[in-house]
């Protein structure tokens, strides 16, 4: 009987020491997988704050064409309004010829 005590609380204490090991090496990757997560959500962040930059930045050059277009055409109607009027009326044709096809 002896023996048997002996023998359950070696198997309890290697039960206890494999429970341990086993709750450290949990914590180690839950702490690896956290600094992963922290590096994807700050590399996420970043590269939307560079694309808000960029789409910002596009925005601010088409209106910048768009109030050159628009400048444009307005000298063009006020020296030559025939033939601005010409020019839109061709392009309303080939865009319409091109949407329909």
């Amino acid at each position: 009987m002896a023996q048997t005590n002996h023998t359950n609380a070696n198997l309890e204490a290697t039960a206890r020491s494999a429970a341990h090991n086993l709750g450290d090496a949990a914590a180690e990757y839950a702490g690896k997988a956290g600094k992963t997560v922290e590096s994807a959500i700050g590399s996420a962040e970043t590269t939307l704050r560079s694309m808000a930059e960029q789409g910002k930045e596009a925005g601010d050059r088409v209106q910048e064409v768009a109030g050159n277009l628009k400048g444009a055409v307005e000298k063009s109607v006020g020296d030559q309004p025939m033939a601005t009027l010409a020019v839109a009326a061709m392009l309303g044709f080939v865009l319409g010829a091109v949407w329909k096809s």
